[in-house]
């Protein structure tokens, strides 16, 4: 069980972590993050047990990345972004409250974007957005 303490330090680190949020959304309209931790793995495996030498203790941790919108209770929206070595891999769009519709928007915008560049070539990104470009 948690105690009042252990949810004081958990409210004071949300706070942390919004007040960040809030100095990045003074000058950018959406922040970017990859939809997962690593590409996709063998069907086999329950989940990663190591990422870049940092050991995975349970299941969720290999998932983290996405912590920051939900924890925030921020409109984001995941969508592709390419490819790299055969693997696909997705990114998180993620925008200040109450800026869904502008979320929205811009998902749709990329979306037309992503599929005009994948006519183009085998599903590749646009510029600017593809896994190996970063």
């Amino acid at each position: 069980a948690l105690s009042e303490n252990d949810v004081a330090h958990a409210k004071a680190l949300r706070n942390e972590w919004l007040d960040e949020a809030a100095r990045i959304f003074a000058s950018h309209d959406f922040f970017l993050l990859p939809s997962a931790q690593v590409f996709p793995f063998d069907v086999s495996q329950a989940y990663p047990k190591s990422i870049g030498g940092t050991q995975m203790d349970t299941y969720h941790r290999w998932m983290e990345v996405s912590i920051p919108a939900s924890l925030l209770g921020l409109p984001a929206l995941a969508v592709p972004c390419g490819q790299a070595h055969g693997q696909h891999m997705g990114m998180q769009i993620v925008a200040k409250h109450g800026a869904d519709g502008a979320l929205l928007a811009f998902g749709r915008a990329y979306e037309s974007a992503f599929a005009e560049a994948a006519s183009i070539s085998d599903r590749a990104p646009p510029p600017g957005f593809g896994i190996d470009e970063i």
